[in-house]
C-alpha cells in the first residue's frame, strides 16, 4: 500500500511540476507572441481557469507527501520526503504571498480596464514564478530520489 502511496504522489507532483513547467517557458511565451490584446485576454483567461485548479494541486500534493512521511517515517529515503514537502509549503508561501495577488487582478483585466504597467505586473509574476517551478522541481527530484 505505501508503494502505491509513494508512486501515486511522485505522478501527482511530476504532472504538477509539468503543468507550471509548460505555463513558465511555454504557455505564456506564446501567449506574449500573440498580436494585440490577444495575449494578455489569454493569460487573464488563464489566471481564471488555473488560478481555480492549481491551489487544490497545490494542496492535495502537499497532503500526499505528508501522509506519504508519515506512512513511512522509519523507512530509508523519509529525509527527501520531508525535505520535499518543506518545498511544497515554501512554494504554497510563495503563491500565496507573491502570486495570487498579482494573478487576482490579472484575471480581471481586459484591454479597457488593464493598468498602464500591466506588462510590468505580469513580468513580475512571470519571474516569481520561475523560481517557483524550481522549488517544485526540486520537490519533485526529491520525491523521485526517495522511490529509488
Amino acid at each position: 500500500m505505501l508503494n502505491a502511496l509513494e508512486v501515486f504522489t511522485t505522478v501527482v507532483v511530476g504532472v504538477m511540476v509539468g503543468v507550471e513547467f509548460s505555463v513558465a517557458f511555454v504557455i505564456n511565451r506564446i501567449l506574449d507572441a500573440l498580436p494585440g490584446d490577444s495575449g494578455q485576454l489569454g493569460r487573464a483567461h488563464g489566471g481564471r481557469m488555473l488560478g481555480a485548479v492549481m491551489p487544490v494541486w497545490y494542496i492535495t500534493s502537499l497532503v500526499l507527501v505528508a501522509v506519504w512521511a508519515a506512512a513511512g517515517w522509519r523507512q530509508q529515503g523519509t529525509g527527501l520526503v520531508v525535505t520535499a514537502g518543506a518545498l511544497l509549503v515554501l512554494s504554497v508561501i510563495m503563491s500565496v504571498l507573491l502570486l495570487v495577488p498579482i494573478n487576482n487582478r490579472g484575471k480581471t483585466w481586459t484591454p479597457e480596464n488593464r493598468p498602464a504597467d500591466w506588462k510590468q505586473q505580469m513580468n513580475r509574476w512571470d519571474r516569481y514564478h520561475q523560481v517557483r517551478v524550481a522549488v517544485i522541481m526540486a520537490a519533485f527530484a526529491l520525491l523521485v530520489a526517495a522511490l529509488v
